[in-house]
């Protein structure tokens, strides 16, 4: 760590750091994982080895009414007995409402062609086993008996599962040995589901062996009325493309990102940015008097002072003005105001009575000791207006 870097600066990117290694370690723990060892991707995207392209390609050259499907299993639309649905190692977790929907599907008529391991979490009555690297080898496994599903194909090459044993009854084994099953086929309600232990049989490089096609197309079964539905939505193909972000990897690794961007702005801003004093207030403003008293008066409740204040200033004004003695009183003051200086007689002489029982007294509402301050200050204000011109014309 650098030298330069002093205390807080060094606090600061310990900070950082510690927080990406957690973003790190959620990342690693809350991404979906595979289980077993098999490294296919058969998307019919996909021109490599164990891709699925050639067999895409293939059925579109046959005639068969073959499409990408990228939406949900919820957006299934049609007549059911006239789907079906190629569910090729799906790579992402199905949600409870799209599993939900799968079964809908094959309970009113749907048919589902679902290869490898993973499917078990998608399907109703999966089984888990373990699938293995297509590129570990192929087994030839014979079919086990007369069936649709074998018609033209009494063998068929296959990465061979391990220990793939369908315990219920209506689970049909068509294809397998005496060490594992390779090919299953049940029905749910009206609809059908031919499971595949491996993709390898519809993988660009499985295909050619003699027998896979033709499983591949007793499957899919008869072509008249047929649509085809080869699913990418669970390879990660989505119509949306940040709801295809949301299901990866990348927000965490965005959010890591603005993390150390945030924490490396804040070192270096405050080591490099602009240097600027405080603002201070002088303390020989004017006004800094008086908020210092109104705080005080306001703390202490003390509305009488303030009163007191005022009505003591108004009363030797009026009484320097009118030439009247210290100790007039009230209404002497508003009598001669009213014939001097032609104030009401009556709202001053309230004014004034008011100030002067308030003054007296500790148990004065702040509202109304406002009240009457401000009444106090206006006539004072009216006072000093009246008493400019003469002040101006003795200074002429």
């Amino acid at each position: 760590m650098p030298a330069s870097l002093d205390r807080t600066d060094r606090s600061i990117l310990i900070g950082a750091g510690i927080l990406v290694l957690i973003l790190a370690i959620a990342t690693s723990v809350l991404t979906p994982s595979r289980r077993g060892t098999r490294t296919g991707f058969p998307s019919s995207y996909s021109t490599s080895w164990d891709g699925a392209k050639a067999a895409y390609l293939l059925l579109n050259e046959l005639g068969y009414d073959v499409h990408r499907w990228d939406r949900a299993p919820t957006e299934l639309e049609g007549d059911p007995k006239n789907l079906v649905l190629i569910l090729a190692n799906p790579m992402q977790p199905a949600t409870p409402e799209e599993s939900i929907a799968l079964r809908h599907f094959l309970e009113r008529g749907g048919r589902i062609v679902a290869t490898g391991d993973d499917v078990s979490e998608f399907l109703p009555g999966g089984q888990k086993f373990t699938e293995i690297d297509d590129a570990e080898g192929e087994t030839q496994f014979p079919a086990l008996l007369p069936s649709p599903l074998t018609a033209g194909a009494p063998e068929i090459s296959m990465a061979p599962p391990i220990d793939w044993h369908p315990a219920k009854v209506d689970q049909i084994a068509v294809y397998g040995n005496k060490d594992t099953a390779a090919v299953v086929t049940y029905g749910v309600g009206k609809g059908t589901i031919v499971w595949w232990g491996s993709p390898s049989p519809l993988t660009n490089r499985g295909i050619q062996e003699p027998g896979n096609l033709a499983l591949l197309l007793n499957s899919i079964g008869e072509l008249k009325g047929k649509r085809i539905l080869w699913d990418e939505y669970f390879h990660g193909a989505r119509g949306d493309f940040w709801a295809y972000v949301g299901k990866t990897p990348l927000p965490w690794v965005f959010a890591q990102l603005a993390v150390v961007f945030v924490f490396v702005l804040v070192t270096y801003s405050r080591r490099y940015g602009t240097i600027r004093m405080p603002r201070k207030v002088s303390r020989l403003s004017p006004l800094e008097f008086v908020d210092t008293l109104g705080d005080l008066y306001t703390s202490a409740h003390a509305g009488s002072a303030a009163v007191r204040v005022a009505y003591r200033r108004l009363r030797f004004q009026l009484s320097r003005q009118l030439g009247l003695t210290a100790n007039a009183t009230v209404a002497e003051l508003a009598r001669v105001s009213s014939r001097t200086l032609g104030w009401e007689e009556q709202s001053l002489l309230g004014t004034l009575a008011r100030a002067d029982r308030n003054s007296r007294t500790l148990d004065v509402n702040d509202e109304e000791a406002l009240e009457i301050v401000q009444d106090l200050h206006q006539y004072a204000a009216r006072l000093d207006i009246r008493n400019a011109p003469e002040e101006k014309g003795q200074a002429e």
